[in-house]
C-alpha cells in the first residue's frame, strides 16, 4: 500500500529536514532586502562552531585565498551573503540530523558520503571555473537529502524499503511506497530552500548526464555526476577503489584533461578527512566483516549500550591525555579541556552527554562548574562524574548538593571509571528513549492538529469547486451580520444561479455540468474582491457575502460578476452561452440570515422572470 505524499503537509507537520536555530536566523536575514554583511557577520559570530567552520572553508583549497583569512567578517565578505547562506544551510542540517529513528539508514555513512561529494563538487567546479565553490559544496553536500527526508518522515516504512533495496532499485521501491523518490524530493527541498535553479536542474540531470560536457548546464551536471563517483571511491574498501578509479578516470580526463587523477583524489580525500574532523562526521569506517554465527548474549548486551559523547575536564595534561585515549578505545567520543571556564564554552558549542571533571582547578573549579550547569537548562540532562582525591562525608555531600551524579577517587582506576560510565550509559539510553517517545508524542499531536484542521476544512468545503459550502456560508453570514450590527457597516448578499444549467446536464451529461460549475467558481474567485466570500450554495446556485457593501455598490459588484461569467465561456459545446442570474439583498438592522437569504432569493426569482442574465436588487 502506497503512502500519499504531500510536501506542504509534511512541512507543516515538521516531518522534513529543516535548518535549526542560528542557521534559520541567517536564512531569514539574507532574504531581507536591507540585510548587510556586518549584520550577517555578527549573527555568524554568535555561534563559535559555525564561525570556525566558515573560516575553515574560507581558508581551504576549495576557495584558495591569496592570504589567510582570520576574521569572520572577512570570511563573510570573501564568500558572499548567498554563499554563506547556502553553506550555513548545509552545515546546520549535518549538525542537526546526525542520528534518527530509521533502522537500516546509516546516518554517519550518509553524511560522510555527502561530505565527500560536496568536497569533490567544490574542487571540480574550481578547476573548471564554472561557479562559486561554496555553492557546489552545498549542493553536493545535500545531493541526496531526499533519502534523509524519507527516513525522517517515514522511518519504519523507509527501513522496509532499504531492506528490500538489495534486490530491487531503491528509487522504484520509493515511488511504489511513497509516490515519490528521493531524487525528486531532493529537488523539492533544494527549491524550497531557495538554492539556485541552475544547480538544482544540473543535479537532477547528473543521474543521466549529457554525453559531452558542452555548455554550462551540461558541465555542471557532469560535476555532480563525477562527484558522486568520487563519493563512492571515498567510501569504498581499499581493495574496491581501483575499479571505481578506473570508471572515474575516462570521464574525468574527458572533462578536465589537464587534471592528474591521483593528485585530485588525494587532495579530495585530505579535504574530506579535514572537514569530517571539523564538523564531527566520521570519515574512517572499520572494515566490513562477514556476518558471524550466533553471538554471545552477554556480548550482545554490551553492544546495546551506546558510546557516549564525553567532555573530560582536568588541569593535569598527562591525565587528560591518558584518560582521553583510554576512553576513546572504549568506544566513546572524547574532547578535553583544562578548566571549568573552557568547559562551559565547549558545552555551549556542543553539549556532551557525560561530563567528567576534576574538583580542584583554576580559574573555575569543578564544583562551581557543576552548580553552573545545573542552574542552566543546557546542563540539566548532562550526566556529571566528579574526580576527587577526597572521600570525606562533608566533601561528598557538598559535591552531590552541587549536582554531581557520581564520583571517582584519584588516582583514577580505569576499571572503576568504566564501571561508573556504564551507569551513565544506561541513564543516557533512558533519556534518549524518553526523548524519542516525547518527540513521537509531539509529532502525533502535530499530525492530529493537522488532521483536525483538514477535517474542519473538509466539513466547510465543497469538494467539486473547492469553494466554501452551504454550512460555512450560513456560519459566516451570521458572523458578518453580527459585525454589521456592532459597527453599523452595511453587508450585502447575492444568490447566483447559472442559467439553463439543467439543459447542459441533459444534453452534455453531468460531467460537463461539473466542469461548468468548476469554471464558474474560478470566475467568481478571480472577479470578487479579497474581502468578499463566494460559496457554493447548492446545485447550480452560489452565494456571495459582500462585507462593507451597500445596495448601490453591491449592484455594481453583481453586474461585474454577470459580465465576467458571460465574457468567459468554458471550452465546451454548450447549447447556449453560459450566463448567470443574480438576486441581491442588503441587510437591514437586526435582520437574520434566513430572512436576508429569502429576500435575495426573491430578487433572483425576479431576474429569472425578466429574462435571465441580469441583476435584481431586493426592494
Amino acid at each position: 500500500m502506497s503512502i500519499e505524499f504531500d510536501f506542504e503537509e509534511l512541512k507543516a507537520a515538521d516531518r522534513l529536514p529543516s535548518p535549526p536555530g542560528v542557521a534559520l536566523s541567517i536564512l531569514q536575514l539574507v532574504e531581507r532586502e536591507d540585510a548587510d554583511l556586518d549584520e550577517l557577520a555578527n549573527l555568524v559570530q554568535a555561534d563559535p562552531a559555525l564561525s570556525a567552520r566558515l573560516l575553515k572553508f574560507a581558508n581551504s583549497p576549495l576557495v584558495a585565498p591569496v592570504r589567510p583569512i582570520v576574521a569572520v567578517k572577512e570570511a563573510v565578505a570573501r564568500i558572499g551573503m548567498n554563499g554563506v547562506r547556502n553553506l550555513v544551510l548545509g552545515l546546520s542540517l549535518v549538525g542537526h540530523y546526525r542520528t534518527g529513528e530509521c533502522e537500516g539508514f546509516d546516518y554517519p555513512r550518509f553524511w560522510a558520503g555527502s561530505l565527500a561529494q560536496g568536497v569533490a563538487a567544490a574542487l571540480l567546479v574550481k578547476h573548471w571555473r564554472l561557479a562559486a565553490p561554496e555553492e557546489c559544496f552545498t549542493v553536493g553536500l545535500l545531493a541526496d537529502i531526499g533519502r534523509l527526508a524519507l527516513a525522517t518522515a517515514w522511518p519504519g516504512e523507509y527501513a522496509d524499503c532499504l531492506r528490500q533495496a538489495g534486490e530491487r532499485n531503491l528509487t522504484e521501491l520509493e515511488r511504489e511506497r511513497f509516490t515519490i523518490d528521493h531524487r525528486t524530493l531532493t529537488g523539492l527541498l533544494l527549491h524550497d530552500w531557495r538554492l539556485p535553479t541552475v544547480f538544482i536542474e544540473a543535479l537532477q540531470h547528473s543521474h543521466k548526464p549529457p554525453p559531452q560536457p558542452g555548455d554550462r548546464p551540461a558541465r555542471l551536471a557532469w560535476v555532480f555526476a563525477l562527484s558522486r563517483l568520487v563519493q563512492r571511491w571515498c567510501l569504498a574498501e581499499p581493495e574496491a577503489r581501483p575499479e571505481i578509479q578506473a570508471a572515474l578516470e575516462k570521464p574525468l580526463q574527458r572533462a578536465l584533461p589537464e587534471l592528474e587523477i591521483e593528485e585530485f583524489l588525494s587532495q579530495n580525500e585530505t579535504e574530506w578527512h579535514a572537514w569530517g574532523k571539523l564538523i564531527e562526521i566520521p570519515t574512517r569506517f572499520p572494515k566490513k566483516s562477514k556476518p558471524a554465527g550466533k553471538r554471545n548474549p552477554a556480548t550482545h548486551a554490551k553492544e546495546e549500550l551506546p558510546g557516549l559523547k564525553i567532555l573530560l575536564v582536568d588541569d593535569d595534561a598527562m591525565l587528560l591525555l591518558r584518560l582521553g585515549k583510554q576512553l576513546k578505545q572504549a568506544g566513546h567520543q572524547v574532547e578535553t579541556v583544562k578548566d571549568g571556564k573552557a568547559a562551559l564554552k565547549k558545552i555551549l558549542e556542543s553539549p556532551p552527554q557525560l561530563l567528567i571533571t576534576d574538583w580542584h582547578m583554576q580559574p573555575m573549579d569543578g564544583l562551581t562548574l557543576c552548580r553552573t550547569l545545573r542552574d542552566s537548562p543546557l546542563g540539566e540532562s548532562i550526566y556529571l562524574i566528579m574526580l576527587t582525591a577526597s572521600e570525606t562525608e562533608d566533601d561528598l555531600v557538598r559535591a552531590f548538593d552541587a549536582g554531581i551524579d557520581d564520583y571517582v577517587t584519584k588516582p583514577v582506576s580505569l576499571r572503576v571509571l568504566l564501571a561508573r560510565i556504564k551507569s551513565a550509559q544506561r541513564i543516557v539510553s533512558l533519556q534518549m528513549a524518553l526523548a524519542k517517545e516525547h518527540a513521537a508524542l509531539e509529532q502525533r499531536a502535530k499530525e492530529l492538529e493537522l488532521l483536525n484542521r483538514k477535517l474542519e476544512q473538509l466539513a466547510h468545503t465543497d469538494v467539486l469547486t473547492g469553494l466554501p459550502n452551504r454550512r460555512y456560508a450560513i456560519e459566516r453570514l451570521n458572523q458578518e451580520l453580527a459585525e454589521s450590527r456592532r459597527s453599523g457597516r452595511p453587508v450585502s448578499v447575492m444568490i447566483l444561479d447559472l442559467d439553463h444549467f439543467k439543459r447542459i446536464n441533459d444534453t452534455l451529461g453531468h460531467e460537463a455540468g461539473d466542469r461548468v460549475l468548476v469554471h464558474a467558481a474560478r470566475i467568481l474567485r478571480e472577479t470578487l474582491r479579497s474581502c468578499d466570500v463566494a460559496c457554493r450554495f447548492g446545485g447550480e446556485e452560489f452565494l456571495v457575502i459582500a462585507p462593507d457593501t451597500d445596495s448601490h455598490d453591491g449592484k455594481q459588484l453583481a453586474e461585474r460578476l454577470c459580465r465576467a461569467i458571460a465574457a468567459n465561456q468554458p471550452e465546451l459545446p454548450l447549447p447556449a452561452p453560459l450566463t448567470v442570474s443574480i438576486g441581491l439583498a442588503t441587510a437591514s438592522p437586526d435582520e437574520d440570515p434566513k430572512t436576508l437569504i429569502h429576500h435575495a432569493d426573491k430578487a433572483l426569482y425576479h431576474s429569472k422572470e425578466q429574462g435571465r442574465n441580469r441583476v435584481t436588487a431586493a426592494a
